[in-house]
């Protein structure tokens, strides 16, 4: 265990949306490489949601490992495991606050997105849903991965183009894949010739699910 203090405990969370206690549902947003917090919650502005209330903590250094996700693991070490336990710290304080496992929605953009998929994977629970834009499970593309967790059909909304200069079609597919296999509700869109962003599709396709899982909550 690494004895240097995690830098990403340090740094704000921002909310918006919904009174926290009056929220249906809560969407933690992680942001991409060298943007914020501020610059994934505007995404928020977009979502048909009146039911959920936002957070979106601040990475250390705008960024939450400092390799690609494609880097052998240990490259972003202690780096990943501090992201993950930012993640992890978040959720246990939603959860000591009266939400549930099945109120919290996942999402992210870009190196975001990698996380929000690489703690799911670790930590295989029933959440609300996952959103993973422009991303895909963290390791190098020699890696297989494999896993019996059943997440009981909770939706997985996954978009990306198919020539994003830094997320591999390949691996946005192997994460759908594993998903799947996770016994998950996967929708994958995969953009001919977007650039590296989010597109008017994706936000549709995320409204959906958050309709769908307000419903069924």
């Amino acid at each position: 265990m690494s004895t240097i203090p995690n830098p990403h405990l340090s740094q704000p969370v921002l909310s918006l949306g919904a009174p926290f206690q009056d929220a249906q549902q809560v969407m933690i947003m992680l942001h991409g490489r060298g943007a914020s917090a501020e610059s994934i919650l505007s995404l928020a502005a977009e979502f048909d949601a009146p039911e959920t209330h936002f957070l979106a903590p601040q990475a250390d250094q705008y960024r939450w490992y400092p390799y690609s996700f494609l880097s052998p693991l240990e490259r972003n070490e202690p780096d990943l495991t501090f992201a993950l336990e930012r993640v992890d710290t978040l959720i246990k304080r939603l959860l000591t606050s009266g939400k549930r496992l099945d109120q919290i929605v996942l999402a992210g953009f870009s190196q975001g997105a990698c996380l929000a998929s690489e703690y799911v994977i670790r930590n295989p629970r029933r959440y609300s849903g996952l959103i993973v834009l422009s991303g895909g499970w963290i390791g190098p593309q020699t890696m297989q991965r494999s896993t019996d967790a059943n997440l009981e059909g909770m939706p997985v909304f996954i978009g990306c183009s198919d020539i994003d200069q830094h997320i591999p079609l390949s691996r946005v597919e192997e994460t759908a894949s594993l998903f799947e296999s996770m016994q998950t509700d996967v929708r994958l869109r995969i953009y001919s010739g977007m650039g590296h962003t989010v597109n008017a599709d994706e936000i549709m396709q995320i409204n959906t699910l958050l309709k769908q899982v307000v419903k069924a909550g």
